[in-house]
């Protein structure tokens, strides 16, 4: 019993100690230096971003429901469509001449390779080969669609393009947009996706969109081929070549048979999982789940293949029966069930041989029409060596076959142009419209304080925001309230800011608030950091923008929270936000957004989301792209709404290069042109510093 009435007192002490104001557990003023951060959270915690996350997908996943009859499905199904073109930022023309090209001709047993680059969009082509058998035709046409591999169509994709070749069928394998022949400089193969893919999303456009034109594209070129039956028309492709093959069979009906292999899962499994932004769709699971795509293509044929053996839990087959399981009630509404398969193989992500036996019979079946055409050996080895097929072996690529760097800096700089040329805006819209870009729906609200005793001069606080959130803060006490605050925060988290930074500010008597981010120190997701080598923040990134949110936006609302703690709690009358790279950003649209903040300070921040340098592109974190973004405007008109003083210190361009003295003459007449439209004060500093911070 006195065992027992003691723990209980024990217990009511340390509850009291935490009901406590943070105004009475607060250091006092400290005038010494202030020594480096301590822990905040408990040691060997849970992955509270994965967990958090995970569980929001999963919710999504349960209310996403598709329609439970025909002409519900038919009205549902143009939405969805419509909203999928809306997200990727899709647009063709189908009228644009194909103007395809060849450069090359390979004739092998049973069949010829031809080497082409055509138009896909206005002055812009792709480089594809075309496999086409001996005969006269009419042949069935196949798009066969590469995945992740750096060289394109040069690698694996010819195994499906000469096999189909030999069973009858004319293929075609297309670069995927930024890779093989499509890269920055030519001959030099790069990853099509991660932060350079991303770049995208900042013009308003997105890989996944571009790649569905590409291959509509590549079904309009097959469709023109006199040797091409356009009424049998099929489609393959594995890994991110099956993600491709699923949205061009969701959005062209032209195609009449499709398998996806080692790409079908859920949005869901997708989330905070290993998967390239091509397969990203932008606020994806805002309104729909995989089922609904898959939906899309009935009562057209589809057959979805995935291996016992895959290591990305995306792509488990247990993954592929949830949105199987239900999208087979829209097949069925068609009387097509028979149409809809699938098949599981013991074996690794790839596309095994009863995986190409089940495909072809499949296309045998419904666009031969004999499905028990006999089949040709499909194990032969007729790969050609890489120079073999490219169009421009020479290394002098055409003009026309542009990269991924080379769009985003034209498209970004025909947005600009416009913008620069603007004589007025209505602030109160630009500010609406930017909280849209940024994806913030409404504010996180501060729901729960904890504190820890301090150390270090440090007062330790977890916030506990409504949205789920568990932010990690450092406080020091200002020497007198009127000193204001200086709140503090780094991609790298907070403990990567340089002690002298802090004591800079502690001993001009500020006080000081250390925050970290989330996706950053202590508020990391560990769980993401073997799917992370690509460029930092790549797994949280492309998780919020599934969920219809934005790294940067969830920032915002995060250095909000902590302001609303400052003035609660501790009466904070003037309040300062200091960021490095990004996270400076978003002490800068937060200043746009809400009106308690008084300066901001941005450390090696970009002046422009214009696109920049391609080597230098993984400066910043994939945490920095805005979908849309350069279609609202650009930093200089957020710095002008924000009405604040605003200091750049070391601004660089987007890609982290050293700005040149006339380009920062430029570009401070840009900011202050903006600041006279806008009407607002503040003023705006450029500032190029020897101690620069390169966390």
């Amino acid at each position: 019993m006195n065992k027992l009435i003691i723990l209980s007192i024990g217990i009511i002490a340390l509850f009291s100690f935490r009901c406590n104001s943070p105004q009475e557990e607060s250091q006092a003023y400290i005038s010494g230096d202030l020594d480096s951060l301590p822990n905040i959270l408990a040691e060997n915690h849970d992955d509270l971003i994965y967990s958090r996350i995970k569980h929001e997908a999963a919710m999504k996943f349960a209310v996403h429901q598709l329609p439970q009859d025909l002409t519900e499905w038919e009205t549902y199904r143009a939405l969805l469509k419509d909203e999928v073109i809306k997200k990727t930022g899709f647009k063709i023309d189908h009228q644009l001449p194909l103007n395809m090209k060849e450069s090359g001709s390979t004739r092998l047993e049973g069949y010829t390779v031809k080497n082409i680059f055509f138009q896909v969009q206005p002055n812009i082509y792709a480089t594809a080969n075309l496999y086409i058998p001996d005969g006269e035709g009419p042949f069935p046409g196949v798009v066969v669609m590469s995945g992740h591999s750096v060289n394109g169509r040069l690698g694996s994709s010819q195994t499906l393009g000469y096999g189909l070749a030999l069973n009858g069928f004319v293929a075609i394998t297309i670069d995927p947009w930024g890779a093989g022949e499509r890269t920055t400089n030519y001959g030099t193969f790069e990853y099509h996706g991660a932060n350079l893919g991303a770049s995208l999303m900042n013009i308003g456009e997105s890989l996944m969109g571009l790649q569905i034109v590409d291959n509509m594209r590549g079904v309009d070129l097959l469709c023109s081929l006199p040797y091409v039956d356009p009424e049998k028309i099929g489609a393959t492709g594995a890994s991110g070549g099956g993600n491709q093959t699923m949205w061009l069979a969701a959005m062209d009906e032209r195609v009449k048979a499709a398998v996806p292999v080692v790409s079908v899962g859920t949005f869901e499994s997708y989330v905070m999982g290993n998967n390239c932004i091509c397969e990203t769709l932008i606020d994806g699971l805002t309104f729909t789940e995989e089922s609904g795509i898959l939906a899309l293509i009935a009562p057209r044929a589809l057959l979805i293949s995935n291996g016992l053996k895959d290591s990305n839990t995306a792509f488990y087959p247990s993954e592929m029966l949830r949105s199987f399981n239900n999208a087979m009630p829209v097949f069925e509404f068609y009387d097509a069930d028979h149409k809809f398969s699938h098949l599981i193989f013991d074996g690794p992500h790839s596309y095994p041989p009863e995986t190409r036996e089940a495909m072809l019979d499949l296309f045998n079946q419904q666009l031969k029409g004999d499905p028990g055409a006999s089949k040709a050996d499909i194990s032969r080895d007729d790969r050609l060596p890489e120079e073999k097929l490219m169009n421009f072996p020479s290394g002098q690529r055409d003009k026309s076959v542009i990269s991924t760097a080379e769009y985003c800096e034209k498209r970004g700089s025909e947005l600009r142009a416009a913008l620069l040329n603007s004589k007025s805006f209505n602030n109160e819209q630009k500010i609406a419209d930017l909280m849209d870009v940024l994806r913030i729906k409404e504010k996180s609200i501060l729901k729960k304080t904890y504190q820890y005793p301090a150390i270090n001069g440090w007062d330790r606080f977890a916030l506990e925001t409504d949205d789920g959130k568990l932010i990690p803060v450092w406080h020091s006490s200002p020497q007198q309230t009127s000193n204001g605050y200086v709140i503090m925060s780094s991609p790298e988290g907070g403990k990567s800011i340089p002690l002298s930074f802090i004591n800079e500010w502690h001993k001009k008597g500020k006080g000081i608030v250390i925050v970290d981010l989330s996706g950053t120190g202590e508020a990391s997701s560990f769980r993401s950091t073997a799917y992370d080598n690509r460029s930092k923040l790549h797994t949280l990134s492309r998780a919020e923008i599934w969920l219809g949110r934005t790294v940067l936006g969830e920032w915002v609302k995060e250095l909000d929270v902590v302001t609303q703690f400052l003035i609660s709690h501790f009466k904070a009358e003037k309040i300062t936000i200091e960021g490095n790279k990004e996270s400076g950003l978003a002490g800068l649209f937060l200043a746009v957004l809400e009106g308690n903040v008084e300066n901001i300070i941005l450390h090696n921040s970009p002046v422009s989301y214009l696109f920049d340098e391609r080597a230098s592109i993984d400066y910043f974190s994939m945490g920095i792209h805005l979908p849309g973004f350069l279609l609202w405007g650009d930093v200089s008109l957020a710095t002008a709404l924000s009405g604040k003083d605003v200091t750049f210190i070391n601004p660089v361009s987007m890609s982290g290069r050293e700005l040149s003295e006339n380009e920062l003459a430029e570009y401070k007449k840009e900011f202050e042109d903006f600041k006279g439209i806008c009407k607002q004060p503040g003023k705006t500093v450029f500032v190029k510093s020897s101690v620069v911070d390169n966390t």
